[in-house]
């Protein structure tokens, strides 16, 4: 298996559809217009290709001096524990550089996962929850 790592290769909306849905990643894949605004607004984009199979995402926005928020990581179902995740974050981190800090909001069934790849957990953080 060889995967290919994009970043200027975005996916279509059907595409991260269905990589979001065989991820279990709880986005609004019912809305593909919604879907596809994720998209054109995200200004870092990871991808990973297995062919013509998206396979991996990481769609994060970023000032690209200060902070990035990861604010989606998804793996293809049959794909996971084969290091996808873990090169997307590592591919992340290194285009925003060493000043800029990589955080993210985590899903209850990835809690365990996010400090095998390097974070740490913090307890300072606040959220407005989304009213839709």
């Amino acid at each position: 298996m060889h995967i290919d790592y994009h970043f200027t290769k975005k996916p279509t909306a059907v595409q991260l559809i269905e990589l979001y849905e065989n991820a279990g990643l709880q986005r609004p894949t019912t809305d593909q217009a919604r879907m596809q605004q994720m998209i054109d607004h995200a200004n870092l984009f990871v991808t990973a290709w297995d062919g013509d199979i998206l396979v991996g995402a990481a769609r994060s926005i970023t000032d690209w001096a200060f902070a990035c928020y990861l604010s989606d990581l998804a793996v293809r179902h049959e794909y996971k524990k084969k290091g996808i995740g873990k090169k997307l974050i590592e591919l992340t981190k290194d285009k925003v550089g060493k000043q800029s800090m990589v955080l993210l909001l985590s899903v209850e069934s990835a809690l365990d996962y996010y400090p095998k790849v390097g974070f740490t957990k913090q307890e300072s953080s606040f959220i407005i929850k989304r009213e839709e």
